[in-house]
């Protein structure tokens, strides 16, 4: 099994990314990708590996989705305050992002430092999630230890009771937004014979440098 993992590759062979082309903004690059990736077949185009380090030092991983990103708010998830990421990003909020759209053989990976959307935001979007998705946010302790299934099944049945006949639930305090802002923004397209070109935007003194990693 290891030598048949072994041999596995492809050759990658899409158009090169120059450094003309990628203009002189993470933003505006991030976007024409993003767009790219929505009208191509790619699964959940929006899907990203968020990274964390906890206390211990111990890197975590973990696929969520995209909910919205500009200049002025940067990437933008939603997730459980007291789950495992939210408690290592409130006690470090040093992370990394990484989009990774296999069909059109592009990477693209963020680092940078998160805080907390505004409450207003953070309402804003809950109320504009399917009402499944807002008593799934009630339901769930994410990350906790539970015995069995049939506590999330418990639970669900009790708060469906407690909200019948309300369309729209208030936010749980324990569930709202995150804003990365970065500090750096690599885009990878892949290449023949694995000189991939890597460009780099890095933020220095409130500007964008742009450079050329060696793959």
């Amino acid at each position: 099994m290891n030598r048949d993992l072994a041999a596995m590759r492809r050759n990658y062979a899409k158009d090169p990314l120059s450094e003309k082309k990628a203009g002189d903004c993470p933003f505006q690059l991030f976007n024409h990708w993003l767009a790219d990736a929505m009208e191509s077949e790619t699964l959940d185009p929006n899907a990203m590996t968020l990274a964390t380090v906890d206390n211990q030092g111990q890197p975590k991983a973990r696929t969520l989705l995209l909910k919205g990103f500009s200049k002025e708010k940067g990437w933008i998830f939603y997730s459980n305050y007291e789950s495992d990421k939210g408690r290592e990003l409130a006690e470090n909020p040093l992370c990394s992002l990484l989009f990774w759209w296999e069909n059109l053989e592009r990477q693209v990976r963020i680092e940078g430092r998160v805080q907390k959307l505004p409450e207003k935001d953070s309402d804003a979007y809950y109320t504009s999630r399917p009402r499944d998705s807002q008593i799934g946010a009630w339901v769930s302790e994410q990350s906790q230890i539970i015995p069995s299934r049939d506590v999330l099944e418990e639970r669900l049945a009790v708060l469906e009771e407690q909200y019948a006949g309300i369309d729209t639930l208030p936010r749980p305090p324990h569930w709202g937004g995150y804003q990365l802002l970065p500090t750096s923004v690599e885009f990878w397209q892949g290449q023949p014979s694995r000189l991939h070109d890597r460009l780099r935007f890095r933020l220095e003194k409130d500007q964008w440098v742009k450079e050329r990693l060696a793959p």
